[in-house]
This record gives C-alpha cells, sequence and structure tokens, in this order.
C-alpha cells in the first residue's frame, strides 16, 4: 500500500496556489477586448444627387423625377462587402423596383467609379425601407465618410446618385 501524505498540500503551498490563480485571472480579465461602442452618433447624412445636367447620361433618364425617392443613412465600412442605406418612396404608387446611377468620389472629388444598380425593393407610397447592395468596393480599401474611422489603413469616400427609373408593378 503505497502512502499518500507526501502529495497533500501544505497551508503555505495552498495559499501559494490561490495567489497565482488569482493573478492569473486578473491578467485575463485586462486582455479581453471591449466590444461595447460608447459615444455613437447617428449617421443620418443624406445621400448627395447627381446633378441632372451630366452629359454622360441619354435624355431619356434625365426625364425621371429625381424626387421621386430618397436616400438617407448611407452606410459602408471598410470590412463592409455591402453598402446599405434608407430608400423613401416619395411617389403615390407603390415600387417594386428602384434604379439608381451611383458615383463614388474621393474626399477631393475625384471619380472612384461610377455604377449602375438596380435594387429590388417593395415600397409602398411614403414607406421607407433599409436596403442592402453588393459594394463596389471588392478589395474592402474604402469607407464612407460620414461612417467610423477604421482601425486599418482605408480611403474615405463620398457616394451621390441619381435615379434613373423605378418599376411600377401593375395589378396591385
Amino acid at each position: 500500500m503505497k502512502q499518500w501524505n507526501s502529495h497533500i498540500l501544505t497551508l503555505p503551498t495552498l495559499l501559494l496556489l490561490v495567489l497565482v490563480l488569482l493573478c492569473v485571472s486578473t491578467l485575463d480579465a485586462d486582455a479581453r477586448v471591449r466590444t461595447t461602442r460608447k459615444n455613437l452618433r447617428s449617421t443620418e447624412v443624406p445621400v448627395a444627387v447627381v446633378e441632372p445636367t451630366d452629359s454622360l447620361l441619354p435624355d431619356s433618364l434625365l426625364k425621371v423625377d429625381p424626387k421621386a425617392v430618397t436616400l438617407k443613412g448611407y452606410s459602408k465600412r471598410a470590412s463592409d462587402s455591402k453598402e446599405s442605406f434608407f430608400i423613401t418612396n416619395n411617389t403615390r404608387h407603390r415600387m417594386s423596383a428602384v434604379r439608381l446611377l451611383m458615383r463614388y468620389t474621393t474626399m477631393q472629388g475625384e471619380m472612384l467609379t461610377q455604377r449602375t444598380v438596380t435594387v429590388p425593393v417593395s415600397l409602398k407610397p411614403g414607406e421607407t425601407k433599409l436596403v442592402s447592395i453588393k459594394s463596389f468596393d471588392v478589395q474592402r480599401l474604402f469607407y464612407y465618410y460620414a461612417g467610423p474611422q477604421p482601425r486599418k489603413a482605408a480611403t474615405p469616400f463620398q457616394v451621390a446618385f441619381r435615379l434613373t427609373g423605378y418599376d411600377i408593378p401593375v395589378g396591385n
């Protein structure tokens, strides 16, 4: 039969072990990343409207009422693969899709890119919805200037839009 008495912890050894465990748990608590953000602010910045005197578009696109929709609350962080914004239907008709010409520029006004997107969205008259579209920034190097500044190196940009058309469903 073996003697186990030699492995019993003495009081000083037990106190030392408890002290080490307390120190380790305190270090771990300080190393945690805090994910709670304070002082958040709303980004209710209206998206700029591209001037209708643009010579890059055919005359047929200039006949759409530019006030038929409003975009607000645009958001695109450097790490996002999508762009989000609120779209409001200012017409008396229900909309099933909205076509937008979107122009992305640097803070100095230099054009980065321009594209036309069709946003499938069901909007009643006066209704506002949050929509998301695939971002132009596939390499994730840009962030919207009115949003939070990223920790990694990224370039701020501005966005403007022009309404080029919308669909009104028949029979609804």
